[in-house]
């Protein structure tokens, strides 16, 4: 799969002690509607083969998938990222600095000369998106810490609106605070909740603003029903779809390395929640995304 070199069957210790299986999942029946994975990780990609870049793509062409945005996490990552949507016609790139990764940096001053290479970053024609940034209160404990990811994330609002780029947010158990935040600073005019993970509830809240919600691989899993409720609900122009690879694989392959040629499966569960047809769902997810990001084909 991917290339001449042979497949590795690699194992990981698993939760309960069993091995995890780290093989590559099969290729799924293509969509016959192409559309996009909004967000995925390719400097991450692991599993029994380390694919390259060209490779994962060439297996999302397979599968119907047209192109997907690039995203970095840390200064490193997002260099890399503009990086490869310059030479890369399937390939937008989004540059942040991590919620995670912002109190990394101990100080303020430190933290700001970071941000500051975002900022370079972000005025790359191929850059569409400054993200993934936003609050994580799962992982950041401290007040020292917290407010380094506080003040990362509202100079990253300040690039996405100046640069009129889309803002890719990661919210993990920070809803009401990610919410406060976009509204006394102001949001910019396009705002994506990467990765939705909340209720209905705030689903209404994200459509009220006119944010977008997307959907990964984990609206596959039984206990996520709070997720499929949402989805069901929410309007059809603020949907759309993303990977998280090399994370959040969709059932029945959970636990094993993701990859953009999987969106059909989350897709087609998308499409089972709403009632309508496969064909339709992809058509609605490759429209909202072009409007959010603009074309693939275009350099500017």
């Amino acid at each position: 799969m991917g290339g001449d070199a042979p497949i590795r069957v690699r194992t990981e210790v698993g939760q309960n002690g069993g091995t995890r299986d780290m093989t590559y999942p099969p290729l799924p029946e293509p969509l016959e509607v192409g559309t996009y994975d909004n967000h995925t990780h390719l400097d991450l990609a692991d599993g029994d083969q380390t694919f390259t870049p060209t490779e994962q793509l060439d297996l999302a062409n397979q599968a119907g998938i047209l192109g997907a945005v690039q995203v970095g996490v840390t200064l490193d990552s997002s260099i890399w990222s503009a990086g490869l949507a310059s030479r890369e016609p399937r390939i937008l790139a989004a540059v942040a600095l991590h919620p995670n990764e912002a109190p990394l940096y101990e100080t303020t001053d430190a933290l700001n000369a970071a941000i500051a290479q975002i900022e370079e970053l972000a005025a790359q024609p191929r850059v569409r998106a400054v993200g993934e940034t936003g609050l994580d209160f799962f992982r950041t404990e401290g007040d020292g810490a917290l407010k380094l990811q506080h003040h990362s994330f509202e100079e990253h609002i300040r690039i996405a609106k100046e640069n009129d780029l889309a803002l890719m947010i990661h919210d993990r158990e920070a809803h009401a605070e990610v919410f406060e935040t976009l509204k006394r600073l102001g949001a910019p005019e396009k705002v994506v909740m990467h990765c939705y993970s909340g209720d209905l509830e705030f689903a209404k809240i994200c459509a009220d603003n006119g944010w977008y919600m997307s959907f990964a691989g984990n609206i596959t899993i039984k206990r996520n029903q709070h997720l499929r409720d949402a989805l069901e609900w929410a309007p059809k122009e603020l949907i759309m779809v993303e990977t998280d690879a090399p994370f959040l694989t969709p059932e029945p392959f959970r636990g094993r390395p993701n990859s953009s040629y999987l969106v059909p499966i989350t897709v087609r569960k998308m499409a089972e929640v709403r009632g309508i047809d496969a064909n339709e769902m992809a058509a609605q997810i490759t429209e909202n995304t072009v409007r959010v990001y603009g074309s693939w084909g275009e350099q500017n």
